[in-house]
This record gives structure tokens, sequence and C-alpha cells, in this order.
């Protein structure tokens, strides 16, 4: 299998490698992730027994964030390093500060051997989803235990492994452990074959996340006196609804601000763009010269990484893109649940079932099943005070409710490096 794997894989990048060259001949920002990638090896410290933590994408690098803060606290003396797939996510980590963060190479042992040689990691963490086949095999060679942490199997995965389940249960072996977000997620894993004895129910560490304290601290109704709405991590089609909803609320509630912050910073101009088609002013975070509460009838478009939560902490009602379409699935609603605010996403939450869920029976979401629905929901949260204070307390109980998994987490952490 493993041969198949790699042959596979090498044949796939010689043919693709005069697309690649060319397009790094024609795009400085491609052609620098390609060498960050190819360099991985080379630009690493060497680090003995060190704790290894890859984590894909911007949502995966927050949860990354929550663990990395908990084990610095509880003394943990191993040198921590993390790397992440996107450029999103990489830029999140540098922008948290986040020390000793690297691009993952392209997963074949030329590229992947330098970097094991200069880590040689004690234990290799995972955050929710990232199996890589070459990666999890050189694991498995060198003797180092691998922690799915955060675990998540969404029905999509679950269809697209079973087509190939002999592949998944190669590549699931490798795994010492996995510790599962939610009841839906084990038991997909579980019905993919692997082993009960792998298998944990640990919780969902984003419900962990440490907000900032005046915002904890502050009432439901004193955190809504500030007239912003936040349309966050938002999604191809998630805009013209948004837009459309914004045009009407203007109409009836002028005053209003308003907050947009893509999921994607590269699809900034497009959405600059359709803000120009609906002849609406606006104005970049970037450029800012005063801050969103000094204002009234603005139009933020969020262009820097990692200022979401400044947003979700000032709102009165957050949108959370990316539900519209079953093939994004949804993005984090717990973030704005966090700072006690209703939370408003479409119906396919694939990614985030289990919050979903959670919060739409608290009261503290609201699931949309058609975009046209967005406007009014929005106008009877800002018109109706006490409803929407009394489910902005919902979403911040239920979040505090089900904390505990950070602390489930670091206790397997501790227990597969006793095992080990």
């Amino acid at each position: 299998m493993e041969t198949l794997y790699h042959t596979i894989v090498g044949a796939a990048i010689l043919a693709a490698s005069p697309f690649i060259l060319l397009r790094m001949a024609l795009s400085p920002g491609f052609r620098s992730e390609v060498l960050d990638r190819h360099r991985a090896g080379e630009s690493l410290s060497p680090f003995a027994d060190c704790l290894w933590i890859h984590a894909s994408s911007a949502g995966e690098v927050r949860a990354a964030k929550i663990l990395i803060d908990a084990l610095k606290r509880n003394d943990e003396k191993r040198p921590i390093v993390l790397s992440t797939f996107t450029r999103t996510g990489f830029d999140l980590a540098k922008k948290e500060n986040i020390d000793n963060v690297f691009r993952l190479p392209f997963d074949f042992p030329l590229w992947l051997n330098p970097v094991f040689e200069k880590l040689n990691p004690s234990l290799l963490i995972l955050i929710e989803a990232e199996l890589w086949p070459s990666l999890l095999r050189q694991c498995k060679r060198r003797g180092i235990p691998v922690l799915l942490v955060n675990g998540r199997m969404s029905e999509k995965s679950v269809t697209r492994y079973g087509k190939i389940k002999p592949f998944f249960l190669w590549m699931a072996e490798c795994v010492s452990l996995f510790s599962m977000r939610a009841k839906t997620d084990a038991d997909r894993i579980l019905a993919l074959g692997v082993a009960t004895e792998k298998v944990r129910l640990t919780g969902n560490i984003k419900f962990d996340a440490e907000v900032s304290q005046p915002a904890i601290a502050s009432t439901t109704s004193e955190a809504n006196k500030t007239p912003l709405i936040v349309f966050g991590s938002t999604r191809p089609g998630d805009e013209g609804p948004v837009m459309d909803a914004i045009l009407k609320l203007r109409e009836d509630l002028p005053d209003l601000n308003f907050a947009i912050a893509p999921r994607h910073l590269e699809r900034q101009q497009e959405i600059e763009s359709l803000i120009g088609e609906y002849k609406l002013d606006f104005s970049l975070h970037s450029q800012l010269n005063r801050s969103i509460e000094n204002q009234k009838g603005a139009l933020i478009l969020v262009d820097i990484m990692g200022e979401l939560n400044h947003y979700y902490s000032k709102a009165a009602v957050a949108f959370v893109g990316g539900g519209f379409n079953p093939r994004f699935g949804g993005q984090n609603i717990l973030e704005p649940a966090a700072y006690g605010i209703p939370v408003i996403y479409g119906k396919y939450m694939n990614n985030f079932e289990e919050e979903a869920k959670l919060l739409k029976e608290s009261g503290g979401g609201i699931q949309l099943s058609d975009p046209k629905e967005l406007y009014a929901t929005l106008h009877r949260l800002l018109t109706q005070t006490e409803e929407r204070n009394q489910r902005g307390l919902a979403a911040k109980e239920t979040v505090i409710a089900n904390r505990g998994a950070l602390e489930r987490s670091m206790t397997l952490i501790k227990q597969m490096q006793k095992n080990k």
C-alpha cells in the first residue's frame, strides 16, 4: 500500500511540475509558498524530543493555540513545534505569536525525512482531521505515537473513506488514539472499522477558548448596546444575502454599524467589487482612524487576519458564514457565542454539527433554512431587545456548560507520554 501511494503521489508531482513551475514564475506568492514547503527541513532548528502539533488552516490553528497555551501553563518541558498547511493558518499562527511555526512540506518522503531528522518528535498531535498517509507512515516507522485531538469526521468524509476503506484503515493503524469531539464523530470513525479501544470521546476544546475578560464580565444587555452586526467567516455565496440584508436594515435602522470578515482574505477584492455593485460606502479595517463604537452607519471590511474576535466582542448579533452551501459545511459558531450574543448560521453545518445542534437547542443559535430569512431574523433580534438578550445569554451558557475537553485532552497527552 505504501509503495502504491508513493508511486501515485510521485507520478502526480512529476505530471504537475510544469504547471507548478509556470505558476511559480508568474506568482511570487505561490513561489514563496512552494519554496517554504520545499525548504521546511532546512529552515527548522534542531529539536530533541519535541512535541509536534499539526493544524491545517486557521480554524485548526485556533484550536492548537488553546492547546499550546494550556501546555505551557502546565509547565510542558518539551519544545513545542507547530506546522500548518494553508497560508491563512501559517499567517494566523505568526500573528498569534506562536513559536516554532513552519509550513508542512508535501506528503512525500523526499521532503518529510529532513523534517523528522530536525524535529525528532516524541509525540505528533493532529488537530481535527489531518490524516496525511506518508506523514503517518513515517511516524509508525520511527516509533512516534500519534494522537488525533478534537477529532471530527463529517458524513461526507465517511462516504469518501468508505469507498476506500482498506486505504483508510492503513492510515488509521498509524494513529495511536483518536480523541473525538462529539459522539457523532466517534460513531462514524468506529463505523469505518477503527478499534473501539483506540477511540475516546473528549468533547470540543474550542468550547474552552478564552475570551477577553471585559467581554465575559459585562452583562449581555451592556454588550449589546453597540449597534453592530458582524458577518464573520463569510464564504462565496454568503455576501449576496448579507448585502441584501444590510440594504434593508439601513432603511429601518440607519445608525447600525456592520462588519464583514471573509474566511479567506484573498477574496477581499471580490467582496469590494460586490459592495460597489450595491453602491454601499465602506472602510477597510486596516485604514480605520477611529473605533467602530464611535461611528454610525459604518460598513467595515475586515482585511487583517485575527481581528474577527475583536468585532464579535463589540457586536449585538453575529452571522457566521459557510452554512448556506453544503460544500463548505459551516464555520466556527462558538467564537461569537462565547461573547454572549445570538448566533445566526445556515442549514449546512457539517463541520460543526454538534455545536450547531447545542446552540439551536438552547436558543443561543438560530439556524436558517433559506438565505432569504437573514434580513427578517436580524431585524427581529435588533428590535426585540429581550429576545436578543435571552438568546445571547443562552449562547454563552451553552459554551460554558460544554467546557472541559481541554483538560481531558491534556490528560490523554500525559498518559501517552507515560506509556511511550
